[in-house]
């Protein structure tokens, strides 16, 4: 197992709080695995990679050696979680959380392990909860401590209805975290208050208190608002290597960095050190490439990874050449600039236009990007590429 210092690292990657830091410590330092929770309602049948921010923690915890404990709120999934939403959210049916379920396992162990993953179903021990334990169990918190919850303290002052069962789903958020005899709790942000519960839960029934990691929303495509299905701005994990490839390397160059670090298993050293290669005027797409090439081999396998660009409708990757890569011999009496090169073998419309293409670092000599100074030696080949579909080896004979 890693140092304490190593695996606190790890933890707090990408993450937005730890609570309590100092007690996470203490329990690290005990050298033993530690219970990781984590719960998810199943409230649709897909996931996308803002879910799988999460998921991803829980495989760092794996990789340090901790248990995992992969939540399915199927009794919570009935009441329906109305953090942050502005209305009662109406709840399922037992058959359609138990459907979502069933996918939701399939699709969680592309990235969990699953020899050294716990799943979970919450109706195991809500189900057997008799009324008075009910009772006694929302004795614990008091409506004015409920109403400090912010989506409940904005629909009370603005006289929106609040059901008496929105109390309940915090309380058994909490208590899965008693039952679970949980040592550590992930959860987004807006679950910050639910997750609170859980330790105060736990205090109130004779247990240790859990500590708290909570991780950021994932920003969506656009670069702005929530990763959501319903605003289109979302990858899904099941959409086509293809579609996931097309919609990674066309996000924001700024969005990326943000990707990296939540959705990469890289280390923080490579990506700083992409980091300092776009810095130095290395091509952001190129970077981007890596990581929908990482994210599609994740959900989809390396071969799919590999040709993915090809069904995202590209013919080749960047600095990949054509399978049938045309020879042209360009006869001269001394050694020429590229840009009369590139002219003279037809791979652009006129030196002006080759011009062009070298000022926007467009052109490729042996895969390497060069500028209107290099020269063609005379007798030489090169592989020369001319923007992204010119292609040739191209031979400087002597007249």
């Amino acid at each position: 197992m890693k140092s304490v210092e190593e695996q606190l690292a790890l933890i707090k990657r990408g993450a937005e709080e730890v609570l309590v830091e100092s007690e996470l410590v203490e329990k690290l330092k005990r050298g033993q695995p530690l219970r990781i929770k984590a719960g998810f309602d199943p409230t649709a049948p897909d996931l996308h990679l803002g879910h799988t921010v999460l998921i991803n923690k829980l495989r760092q915890f794996q990789d340090l050696g901790h248990q995992v404990i992969f939540l399915i709120g199927d009794f919570t999934g009935m009441i329906g979680d109305p953090s942050g939403k502005s209305a009662t959210r109406p709840p399922l049916t037992r058959e359609q959380v138990l459907e979502n379920a069933e996918t939701y396992k399939q699709q969680v162990f592309k990235i969990l392990d699953p020899a050294k993953t716990e799943v979970a179903f919450n109706s195991t021990w809500m189900d057997k909860l008799t009324p008075a334990d009910f009772i006694r169990l929302a004795s614990q918190y008091t409506v004015a401590r409920m109403l400090e919850r912010d989506d409940f303290d904005k629909r009370y002052t603005s006289n929106q209805p609040i059901a008496i069962h929105e109390f309940l789903y915090p309380l058994v958020q909490g208590y899965d975290s008693v039952a679970l005899k949980a040592d550590v709790e992930l959860g987004g942000t807006d679950q910050k208050f639910n997750l609170l519960m859980g330790r105060e839960l736990q205090r109130g029934y004779g247990q240790e208190a859990q500590n708290i990691v909570t991780m950021p929303l994932l920003e969506g495509l656009d670069g702005v608002k929530k990763m959501s299905k319903s605003l289109g701005n979302y990858v899904g994990i099941q959409e086509a290597p293809g579609v996931m490839y097309s919609k990674l390397v066309s996000i924001p160059d700024t969005l990326m960095w943000r990707y990296f670090e939540l959705l990469s298993f890289r280390s923080m050293e490579e990506i700083d050190g992409f980091r300092a290669e776009v810095a130095a005027g290395a091509n952001p797409r190129d970077i981007k490439i890596k990581l929908a090439e990482e994210i599609v081999a994740r959900f989809h396998g390396e071969e799919a990874a590999a040709n993915a660009h090809r069904a995202a409708g590209n013919r080749m990757k960047e600095g990949e050449l054509p399978e049938d890569l045309p020879e042209i011999e360009v006869v001269a009496t001394e050694d020429m600039p590229i840009s009369a090169v590139l002219n003279k073998a037809g791979l652009v419309k006129n030196s002006a236009a080759a011009r062009d293409l070298l000022a926007a670092g467009s052109v490729r000599v042996d895969g390497e990007v060069v500028d209107r100074g290099f020269v063609f030696v005379l007798g030489e080949a090169h592989v020369c590429q001319a923007g992204k579909k010119a292609f040739a080896r191209i031979t400087l004979k002597a007249e």
